[in-house]
């Protein structure tokens, strides 16, 4: 994720801001040209400086305080932006406290598509590709209902139970299932990772290499999952798997790397453009530079050197803090080589 400028005042913007603190012009995103800029109301148009050629319309869900994002205005156009595109179910808005869950479940699907485009990974919906595209279903549960949403994936489609965005709910979930990390950002990227499992690996060329890092995905799932939840993870899972989830079957040790790849190059993205510099020994140090941009990196061996003392840093500052570490994995050079898997997956074959 990186920083933004108000192109009116030049005032420090961010993603999810819907105006400027300093100048209050209106702000909106555009995915295509990664910028959040700053916007003039024309006869139910907007425009900008930046992009003065163009008019611009919000998308729908803005009028929920669900999206700050723009749609080019044309006759006939999609009424909704890259991201809200693909949702297939949103909660029922008249449900008590369902639409600021759900804004705060589009806030965290946002800031996944942000890494999707950068990536340029494909993003067809269900009406693109019916067999293979991405839609999301945000499912409130049915009090009536014997068991409660579960957040998953089924071929391209991802559901995200609404209780998750209640931090509270979702704190009580991790702590019931013993995790050690458990984010509303984390299951989308986890999910979404399946999706990707589907379209780059399954009966690809990666496929092979795929089953000498992560192991044979052919294992009957539903009986690897229930011995994973009868018995736990295997000893000395921490050397080769990024979590004890992940030692459960092969997709989910490709998913949660994945997820974990997003993680890293987000906020190494982040903490560029605040111009964090990091130090991890008396040697020549890893340095974040504000010019450094993880997704263009050429290998998985760049991020890593930006981001183990980065984490480092993350971690010390959240227990001075007095809470728990913000990044409690460790990345083995197993644990790197898978993710350099996931790096080489989304950059091409030539990226290492």
């Amino acid at each position: 994720m990186k920083l933004f400028s108000c192109d009116h005042c030049g005032n420090t913007v961010y993603f999810e801001n819907g105006a400027c603190e300093r100048c209050g012009h209106q702000l909106g995103y555009l995915p295509e040209h990664n910028a959040l800029v700053s916007l003039v109301e024309d006869g139910g148009l907007w425009s900008t400086p930046a992009f003065a050629d163009d008019a611009y319309v919000f998308c729908a869900n803005a009028a929920h305080g669900a999206c700050n994002w723009l749609i080019r205005a044309e006759p006939g156009g999609d009424v909704y932006c890259a991201a809200c595109r693909h949702n297939e179910t949103i909660p029922p808005l008249d449900l008590p406290g369902a639409l600021a869950h759900w804004q705060v479940i589009e806030r965290a699907k946002k800031r996944l598509f942000y890494s999707l485009i950068r990536l340029g990974l494909p993003l067809a919906t269900r009406a693109e590709d019916p067999e293979h595209g991405l839609a999301f279903r945000f499912l409130a549960d049915d009090e009536a209902a014997p068991q409660r949403v579960m957040t998953g994936h089924d071929n391209g489609i991802v559901t995200i139970a609404l209780a998750e965005a209640d931090d509270a709910e979702r704190e009580a979930r991790r702590t019931g299932m013993g995790e050690p990390y458990r984010t509303l950002l984390g299951h989308f990227r986890h999910e979404i990772g399946h999706h990707y499992w589907d379209l780059l690996v399954a009966e690809g060329p990666a496929l092979a290499r795929f089953r000498q890092l992560f192991g044979d995905e052919r294992a009957d799932y539903g009986a690897a999952l229930a011995a994973h939840y009868a018995g736990g993870a295997p000893a000395g899972w921490p050397q080769t798997h990024i979590s004890a989830y992940a030692t459960a079957h092969p997709w989910e040790d490709f998913a949660e790397t994945f997820a974990h790849y997003l993680h890293i190059v987000d906020t190494v993205e982040m903490a560029a453009a605040f111009g964090v510099r990091t130090r991890s020994g008396p040697a020549v140090p890893p340095d974040l530079h504000a010019a450094f941009d993880p997704y263009r990196a050429a290998t998985i061996g760049e991020i890593v050197d930006n981001w183990v003392p980065l984490a480092l840093l993350l971690n010390n500052l959240n227990r001075a803090m007095g809470h728990a570490d913000a990044y409690p994995f460790v990345l083995t050079p197993a644990i790197v080589e898978k993710l350099g898997f996931v790096h080489a997956l989304v950059h091409g074959p030539e990226a290492g």
